[in-house]
């Protein structure tokens, strides 16, 4: 470890918490080259020398009814984690995003004199408010990715700051759309859809059979299309057998490459998540869908504030692109409504003025921006 370098511990979960927390990192590094940081992390963190003591994707759940299910193993973990880190204690602890679980050992941690900091906030604006009494209780510092954020948390005195979003940093302001094509052996005038139905093991089962349905539709209206279906290695055997129903249909598997497959297509038909704000920085026109086990629905749906899911929709504060959710996502209607886009270029160019407005709005270096707010924090 280099000479002042803190000792930090870190929870992400799932694919998209791993991204934002290895972009964190790369910030992290800069400013103290031989820091050490550990705790719950997938290969982006890795990549980044952090230590992962757990499998990250324990923490990849979906819906209320599959974090019931998996209660008490999640419940085990965290109070391992919790006691391996109060008997070593780091200078503090970083949970990104997962607040199911890292609030609960931000409290625990908190309540021990560890600083306790959370990065992304809980979409306290969209559902379950109530939320916000016990973030208070559990965290230090709240790091907001988005710029109305701060001002929730300061009316209840939680001390946060608005570091803007990494994607914006990471992702370039003119898509590398030619480039992109051109490493995927695509022709320049091909018409291309990108199909991302999520990296959770559950939302390979529910939405992923939805949207190869929705691509063989759509194939046989159009047979020229062509489709991406870029794919965590680790879930490929799951889709694999979903393919056989589809075979004639071209639909192309790529081992990752999600930006490349939404910087080269033209249209994405995309699962709600952190994924939409991808392809809205990549200024793609998009449907967004989601289903899940039906009393998860229900119980989402009655806890939710505003009539968007779609993260794209919630910061335009409009609905910019179709949502389609739980039985209204059909295939016949996901074909119908992605298709909608390829007809009219004028939506398409409204579309992305928007969304290049969004991308300046969010671009603030956030690795540095947050990484300063983490030394002040721990006084350094």
């Amino acid at each position: 470890m280099g000479e002042g370098a803190p000792r930090l511990a870190m929870v992400a979960g799932e694919p998209s918490g791993d991204l934002l927390a290895g972009l964190l990192l790369g910030g992290m590094n800069q400013r103290w080259p031989g820091s050490k940081v550990a705790g719950i992390g997938g290969p982006n963190m890795m990549a980044r020398g952090f230590e992962s003591w757990w499998p990250y994707q324990k923490l990849a759940l979906h819906g209320y009814v599959e974090a019931l299910m998996n209660y008490r193993e999640l419940l085990g973990m965290r109070n391992a984690l919790a006691a391996r880190l109060l008997a070593d204690p780091p200078e503090a602890f970083i949970g990104v995003d997962a607040p199911d679980f890292n609030l609960g050992l931000e409290a625990q941690l908190k309540a021990r004199g560890i600083k306790a900091i959370h990065f992304v906030s809980p979409s306290i604006w969209a559902w379950r408010g109530g939320r916000i009494d016990k973030i208070g209780q559990s965290v230090d510092h709240m790091l907001c990715l988005f710029p109305f954020e701060p001002a929730l948390y300061e009316r209840k005195g939680i001390p946060a700051s608005y570091v803007g979003h990494p994607l914006a940093d990471a992702i370039p302001l003119e898509p590398p759309r030619a480039a992109s094509r051109q490493a995927l052996g695509l022709d320049e005038a091909a018409s291309v859809i990108a199909l991302l139905p999520g990296s959770r093991r559950s939302e390979m089962r529910y939405i992923a059979p939805l949207f190869l349905e929705a691509a063989a539709e759509m194939h046989r209206q159009r047979p020229g299309l062509q489709f991406l279906l870029p794919i965590v290695p680790g879930l490929r055997s799951l889709l694999e057998p979903m393919m056989t129903a589809h075979a004639g249909v071209p639909v192309r598997l790529l081992d990752g490459q999600s930006h490349e497959a939404l910087a080269a297509c033209d249209v994405t038909l995309i699962a709600s998540g952190t994924a939409t704000l991808e392809a809205a920085l990549f200024k793609l026109p998009m449907v967004i869908a989601y289903r899940v086990q039906a009393l998860s629905f229900q119980l989402m749906k009655r806890l939710r504030y505003q009539p968007w899911v779609g993260l794209p929709n919630i910061l335009a504060n409009d609905f910019v692109v179709p949502e389609l959710l739980q039985n209204d996502a059909t295939p016949a209607a996901l074909a119908r409504e992605t298709l909608a886009w390829l007809d009219d270029p004028i939506r398409v160019e409204r579309l992305k003025e928007r969304f290049v407005t969004l991308h300046h709005s969010l671009r603030r270096d956030t690795a540095r921006t947050a990484t300063d707010a983490i030394a002040k924090i721990i006084d350094r």
